[in-house]
């Protein structure tokens, strides 16, 4: 591993305390060029963790609070007719950073929900007819609380499917939250952490990512898994073609941070379930429905 990866690493779990998979899941995400989905109780760290990301990474760092009066221009920007050019100017709106946490996006609407669409998938936005990029690297850290809590809009299949993964925090163990109440750790000031790396370095990164080498053995398992998918008679939302390319790119950067050049099947392992849960199970964990920890140990590497 990059000596400023594991730097980078180390800084983030001394603020999110005794969930270091959480942290590594939520850095080969990016790396890998994709969204993270979050779904926890209120108070799990879930602001602290995407805070600190930011920081560590040297990236700039926007939260929105999604409300269910919250429209799309509160999201995206506007543009405002200026009297002494006589021309419309276009003022960015939050949406405008590398790292965007959109905190409870399922208390938003299902117009503003989408409205994170095009953005997500093309790193772009589209108002009036006008084509505005948006600063790279574009990460974004949703959070939702769970779906049985009041005030609540369930993300549709398509919004859900564009998070290359979803994550849940879950509660410390006794020694880190021990810890965590004798002020023993940096989650106080998670804006305030020393940038490990740089944007530049990041774009570095992701190249590697995309470099690391992959046997036909190991496609053939990755493959194994997907198909068990559409073969299972469980499987309400068979694993897509767009599921199977995301789930090699996380699995790529999870063996970038464990400092290899290639891929083995423990890669595909480690990420499967983060991959591909909130796909196969968009809505509630239905126990009826297939499951990613099923479909690993039903499908045995070559």
């Amino acid at each position: 591993m990059e000596s400023e990866l594991r730097l980078a690493l180390s800084q983030l779990e001394q603020v999110l305390l005794d969930k270091p998979k959480a942290v590594r899941l939520s850095m080969a995400c990016l790396l890998a060029g994709g969204h993270l989905l979050i779904e926890d109780l209120p108070g799990m760290g879930k602001t602290t963790l995407s805070t600190a990301l930011a920081s560590t990474l040297g990236l700039s760092y926007r939260r929105v609070q999604f409300t269910a009066d919250m429209l799309p221009a509160d999201l995206l920007g506007v543009n405002i007719f200026n009297q002494a050019t006589a021309q419309f100017e276009f003022h960015q709106g939050p949406l405008f950073c590398q790292v965007l946490l959109a905190d409870e996006i399922n208390r938003a609407s299902p117009k503003t929900q989408s409205a994170l669409l095009e953005a997500m998938a093309e790193k772009q936005i589209s108002l009036d007819g006008t084509t505005h990029p948006l600063p790279a690297p574009f990460f974004v850290i949703a959070t939702q609380n769970p779906t049985e809590q009041s005030g609540t809009f369930p993300l549709p299949e398509s919004q859900v499917d564009r998070f290359m993964m979803r994550l849940s925090l879950g509660y410390p163990g006794e020694a880190a939250e021990r810890r965590l109440l004798k002020g023993d750790h940096r989650a106080d000031d998670p804006a305030g952490l020393s940038p490990v790396l740089t944007p530049e370095r990041l774009h570095q990164l992701g190249q590697a990512v995309s470099a690391i080498r992959v046997s036909d053995a190991v496609l053939d398992y990755l493959l194994a898994l997907v198909n068990y998918s559409r073969q299972c008679e469980r499987a309400l939302h068979p694993l897509s073609p767009r599921a199977s390319q995301a789930l090699l790119a996380a699995a790529k950067a999870w063996a970038l941070l464990a400092g290899r050049a290639f891929l083995v099947p423990e890669d595909i392992m480690a990420v499967f379930a983060p991959v591909t849960q909130h796909r196969l199970c968009p809505q509630s964990a239905d126990q009826g429905q297939l499951h990613a920890e099923h479909i690993l140990s039903q499908v045995a590497p070559a």
